[in-house]
């Protein structure tokens, strides 16, 4: 008998998740990310590109039974997932998995939760969706980097396959169909880095994209359109084209044993992942040592190289530029105590104070932070004073990665932080039903839409 394909042992522990026995830590942890996702998905439905994605796509809106977040709009599944999965990708607080360069979330729940909506499932079936989606996704995003990430945008490409497989468990797809839904996805698969690194909307896009095309192979796989069963591992397939050397065997060695959404990172700060531990390093020599911002004569950052290559922008203009900026995100936690969604306004943008710390930011690889990476993302930073004092600190990982995870009183006030404002006093009823979202007999009570938009 033919060894099974890659693809085919993923799609054999995707649709048995209906009947697995899953561990409590495994739900707990699934629950964590959809808070998380509502999380970043709430404020960044509000603003483009997911508000221009509803006039793109009008005829796909007010019909059909998913609903748009926080807006309760309803929409088609393909849609919904397309806008919500770009909503959520647009604030850039999302979830990570680290080990795969990879954002899950974004593309795996919102693919779960149009299918979920569309088909009246229960919570239980939405939240095995997503652990499925996670699971397949996050295994496939660590054997194809860091390579892939030279050029690929992970969450662009391997999250086709964690909305294929999410979308699948909601279907109720057999082993055989999951399987051609996981290849198709992976034939569609694509998004170049090139896209995020100049001033454009396509990242938040390639997320929507992916959760869509996740949506669009499950149900081509339900009606019968197959795909190439060996698109991982085959000659011409995806690990050699767009990665090098991939261990397929490694990649579903403790599938179903080995939960990897328990070792998701959940963000702390609104910026880009690179930034983060630069920034956690920054704001713990001034906690510690009570520096002001016009004590400081010159801040030394050593980082990995990809931080470098992605976050070295010194100068940004927008909103955009400085999420992905560490000088500036680093300027701002001096300045301002903080690095949230205020600190991408356009006021902080031109705070005079930001911009003078940020300037005294020298930004270079560190041999021991690049050694580290992929599976630390760390920082080293000095803070030399101008009367001449130095104060350094390492920070080896990033407050919310899984070796120091946000608790789930800090989730919860991250949830409120982010959704409050939209929501207003319903972010209290979203965020305690979301706690017992697998307990929930159709995922239409859960309570997305903002009191001002509600029909009648």
């Amino acid at each position: 008998m033919a060894a099974k394909s890659p693809i085919e042992t993923f799609a054999g522990f995707v649709a048995g998740l209906d009947k697995t026995q899953l561990p409590d830590s495994t739900r707990h942890h699934a629950r964590r990310c959809v808070l998380d996702w509502f999380a970043a998905a709430v404020p960044g439905g509000v603003l483009p590109p997911a508000t221009l994605l509803e006039n793109a796509i009008a005829e796909d809106l007010d019909r059909g039974m998913c609903r748009i977040v926080p807006s309760g709009r309803h929409a088609t599944a393909r849609a919904a997932a397309l806008i919500n999965g770009a909503a959520s990708h647009t604030v850039e607080f999302d979830d990570i998995y680290r080990d795969g360069l990879f954002h899950p979330g974004v593309v795996v729940i919102p693919a779960a939760l149009a299918l979920a909506e569309d088909k009246g499932v229960s919570g239980d079936i939405f939240l095995r969706a997503v652990i499925a989606g996670y699971e397949t996704a996050n295994r496939i995003a660590a054997a194809v980097n860091p390579a892939h990430y030279d050029f690929w945008h992970t969450t662009a490409t391997v999250g086709f396959f964690g909305a294929a497989a999410a979308s699948s468990v909601v279907l109720g797809l057999t082993a055989a169909q999951t399987a051609h839904a996981l290849a198709s996805a992976g034939t569609m698969a694509a998004g170049l880095q090139q896209a995020f690194r100049a001033e454009a909307m396509s990242k938040p896009l390639h997320a929507g994209r992916a959760a869509e095309g996740g949506v669009l192979s499950a149900r081509m796989a339900e009606a019968g359109i197959t795909g190439a069963l060996d698109i991982l591992d085959g000659a011409a397939g995806f690990g050699a084209a767009m990665s090098r050397n991939v261990d397929w065997t490694a990649a579903v060695a403790g599938l179903g044993t080995d939960w990897t959404i328990e070792r998701t990172t959940q963000k702390n700060h609104a910026a880009c992942g690179h930034v983060h531990a630069a920034v956690d390093a920054a704001r713990e020599i001034v906690t510690a040592n009570g520096l002001k911002a016009g004590e400081i004569a010159r801040i030394e950052v050593g980082s990995y190289a990809k931080s470098l290559e992605i976050c070295g922008n010194a100068d940004p203009k927008t909103a955009f530029e400085a999420k992905f900026s560490l000088p500036y995100c680093v300027g701002a936690a001096i300045a301002t105590g903080a690095v949230r969604i205020a600190a991408f306004t356009p006021e902080a943008l031109a705070d005079r104070d930001i911009r003078a710390v940020a300037a005294k930011v020298d930004h270079s690889v560190d041999p021991d932070c690049e050694a580290a990476f992929p599976k630390k993302r760390s920082a080293r930073v000095t803070i030399e004073t101008v009367d001449g004092r130095h104060f350094s600190h390492y920070a080896p990982t990033r407050k919310g990665d899984p070796d120091a995870p946000l608790s789930d009183a800090e989730l919860d006030a991250k949830f409120t932080e982010l959704a409050a404002d939209v929501l207003g006093a319903e972010s209290d009823a979203l965020r305690e039903a979301i706690w017992g979202i697998d307990k929930l007999p159709t995922l239409a009570d859960l309570p997305v839409r903002v009191p001002a938009l509600k029909a009648g």
